[in-house]
């Protein structure tokens, strides 16, 4: 049993047992800790710096809120930056006129999406409508909301690890299907519009096989993020989940909290697959790190239902549109049309991923290089041909983690991507600011972490 290391902090970490460097600055891609060592942030923290750190007109324009007026709650009050950010965000998101309800992360954002997708049905007449159908290897936020309907599965450590500790909390009307995960579940010699189909299929399955009269909405991430690493949906995916939905009165949110916002080289990532949904989530890079901020969207036609009944949405936080965090968000905005950020995420991205693919193409653990724009993801798999995973014992995301770290790179690796208990792979979320420079640093140290890792996880499991 790990012994917990004396911190000398009143600060409850997320781990008990490590000690962590203290970030004292941060300037452009790096983050510098107290004895001046550097870290290249090739994962935006958690893809969300996406203007990098330190970007002066953001600055300026939180300053000039706080002067002005930090926050005047929204049961009284609006305010100028929640409107000029709601103004922005319905002009660019495609599929006509939007309401925008802003929060303070991504996990508010989705428990504000499931609740009003809920409403609605009410509103409608459709009170039997009480499930919400997700995916398998998805990510949806930590609350408990949010972890009912998302597909990874947490443990509790120590000498007797839990699965799923918190289950007996879930929502106990939530179903998963399997997730658009083609590098693994496309069978051999099946078409990609027959693999399409097939998985898009698994949510009218599921409709049916609850009810199509009790069933509110269905959520997924456009590009997956955290669970399967920077997993696009294949051609057509969500045209034919956006027809079954239709087909059944069921609502379409899309979160795009990891992967929206320009990561995946458009503003919105659904705007590259034909479709619209209903609802959309948002959060990280819409603040870019300097103000926590989330956001729920919903298509104008849908609020108007709202507003001839009960005329109001049940839900609230003391946070919600927050006038300087809404500031923020308006800045970075102004900022990806003033300097064409988001133009150069895509161009940057696919910089990005020829270079990836040149060191790691043939490399004998790494399984599959994937993505969009500034949003990748590298399978580590012990065989390239069976893709079979390691040891979910060898722990080797948490592994490539710490020698990365070591080696003053800042990255994303997560384990149970093959099934929710092993796989393991590394997600990539660099700032939009990258120049090429920096994308061949990150490269090198990545390269240099994974293999640092696989060697040491594979001469600690010989001496067992």
């Amino acid at each position: 049993m790990p012994i917990p290391v004396p911190h000398h902090t009143h600060v409850l970490h997320r781990s008990l047992t490590v000690e962590l460097p203290r970030a004292v600055r941060a300037e452009g891609v790096y983050i510098y800790d107290r004895d001046g060592k550097a870290y290249l942030d090739a994962s935006g923290g958690a893809a969300v710096s996406c203007l990098g750190h330190g970007h002066p007109a953001v600055i300026e324009a939180i300053k000039r809120q706080l002067d002005r007026m930090p926050y005047a709650h929204t049961a009284f009050f609006t305010n100028d930056p929640a409107e000029e950010l709601a103004d922005l965000l319905s002009e660019k998101a495609p599929g006509g006129e939007w309401r925008v309800y802003f929060l303070s992360g991504g996990s508010e954002a989705n428990e504000a999406a499931i609740k009003l997708a809920r409403q609605i049905q009410i509103e409608r007449g459709q009170e039997t409508r009480d499930h919400i159908i997700s995916r398998r290897q998805s990510y949806h936020g930590s609350t408990i909301g949010c972890m009912s309907i998302s597909g990874r599965t947490p443990m509790l450590g120590g000498p007797h690890p839990s699965p799923n500790p918190f289950a007996p909390l879930f929502m106990p009307t939530a179903r998963k299907i399997v997730p658009c995960y083609e590098y693994r579940w496309r069978r051999p010699h099946e078409s990609e519009e027959d693999y399409t189909r097939r998985v898009a299929g698994a949510l009218e399955d599921a409709i049916l096989d609850i009810g199509p009269e009790r069933v509110f909405a269905f959520i997924a991430e456009t590009v997956v993020g955290a669970t399967l690493g920077a997993v696009p949906p294949t051609k057509g995916y969500f045209r034919a989940i956006r027809e079954i939905c239709d087909r059944y009165g069921v609502l379409l949110i899309i979160d795009e909290v990891m992967c929206g916002m320009g990561r995946c080289g458009t503003l919105f990532a659904y705007e590259q697959d034909d479709f619209v949904p209903d609802i959309i989530t948002l959060a990280k890079g819409l603040g870019g790190g300097y103000q926590p901020i989330g956001a729920m969207m919903v298509r104008e036609e849908i609020v108007a239902e709202i507003e001839k009944k009960s005329g109001a949405f049940a839900h609230g936080h003391t946070y919600v549109g927050h006038a300087t965090a809404c500031a923020a968000g308006a800045a970075v905005l102004k900022v990806f049309d003033e300097s064409g950020l988001v133009a150069r995420s895509a161009a940057m991205g696919e910089r990005l991923y020829a270079m990836l693919k040149e060191r790691f193409g043939e490399h004998p653990h790494i399984g599959d290089i994937r993505g969009r724009a500034m949003f990748r993801g590298l399978e580590i798999v012990a065989d390239r041909e069976s893709k079979e995973p390691f040891p979910a014992s060898w722990k080797l995301a948490a592994r490539i983690k710490m020698k990365a770290m070591e080696h003053g790179l800042i990255c994303y690796p997560m384990s149970g991507t093959k099934d929710r208990f092993s796989g393991d792979h590394v997600l990539l979320a660099p700032p939009f600011i990258m120049e090429e420079r920096h994308m061949t640093e990150l490269v090198d140290k990545l390269s240099r972490a994974i293999d640092d890792a696989i060697a040491e996880a594979r001469a600690q499991a010989g001496d067992e």
